[in-house]
């Protein structure tokens, strides 16, 4: 099936951007995604057109809120203050990020995982964790693992966590699964919290900090006000505006500068180290 789609997607950029970690680029030009228990083959076959590999249920019901296409990013880049030269400028080579909803245990336990780790080792872990607790899928092509629900890690120790490579994050990932088991955290109703009470639930995980809860607030639950700060923000914000951080100017699409932020340093070091 071929979808339409308009608006700014670039699939490199998307699997690139350090917001999801089991995007991957395949030999044939194709890009694969899974969300859940769903796997999406797409690949770009013209300037606006997709050949994607599901139904077209599956992609208005998952996948097109997956890559966000209710939102017009284009629109939103040309938004941005002239006078805010960096921002223009990593906007620009950041063209065709979407943010992702992706699920919101997946995310909290890949951010959780993402402290002190390169995105590389994020990968490889989080397969790891795939392939050793998850379920199989079978593809016409491969056989992939789905991410590992709390229930399926729940009599993972945190020596087997650090088998997987967690190293000091094992008793995080352990409590993050009692908690969610437990009931005292409850992924589904605390999408109905405010932002700082989202924000202040997810910190209620061992090891969870201002930073990560704001990642799984981008990233799993579509809060476009949340704009996380990792190491290479904070050096741009320091370099670029005095320290002064300029994400409250650009209100509920705050988290979508930032994903431009991040991506422009990652692929800058040099220029923002």
């Amino acid at each position: 099936m071929e979808v339409h789609i308009p608006d700014f997607f670039d699939l490199n950029k998307i699997a690139d951007s350090g917001q999801c970690f089991r995007a991957v680029p395949l030999s044939d030009g194709s890009y694969r995604f899974l969300t859940g228990d769903q796997v999406l083959y797409i690949r770009k076959v013209s300037a606006e057109r997709y050949e994607v590999s599901c139904d077209g249920d599956t992609w208005e019901n998952i996948w097109r809120p997956y890559f966000d296409l209710g939102r017009n990013y284009r629109d939103i880049s040309g938004s941005i203050s002239e006078k805010d030269a960096f921002l223009s400028q990593a906007a620009q080579a950041g063209a065709g990020i979407r943010i992702l909803r992706q699920d919101p245990w997946e995310t909290l336990v890949t951010f959780i995982i993402s402290q002190r780790k390169s995105i590389p080792a994020i990968r490889s872990m989080v397969e790891l964790l795939s392939e050793r607790y998850g379920t199989p899928i079978q593809t016409p092509t491969e056989t992939l693992y789905t991410f590992p629900t709390a229930l399926q890690m729940r009599d993972v120790s945190e020596e087997e966590f650090r088998a997987c490579k967690a190293g000091y994050r094992a008793p995080y990932l352990c409590d993050a699964v009692q908690q969610v088991l437990s009931g005292r955290l409850d992924l589904g109703s605390i999408a109905a919290l405010p932002d700082q009470e989202l924000i202040a639930a997810l910190e209620t995980v061992r090891g969870v900090g201002v930073k990560v809860a704001n990642c799984v607030a981008l990233f799993a639950y579509g809060r476009m006000a949340c704009a996380p700060v990792d190491t290479w923000i904070q050096k741009v914000i320091q370099r670029e505006y005095q320290g002064q951080s300029p994400f409250a100017g650009y209100g509920a699409v705050a988290g979508i500068m930032q994903q431009y932020f991040f991506y422009y340093a990652q692929n800058h070091k040099a220029e923002t180290a």
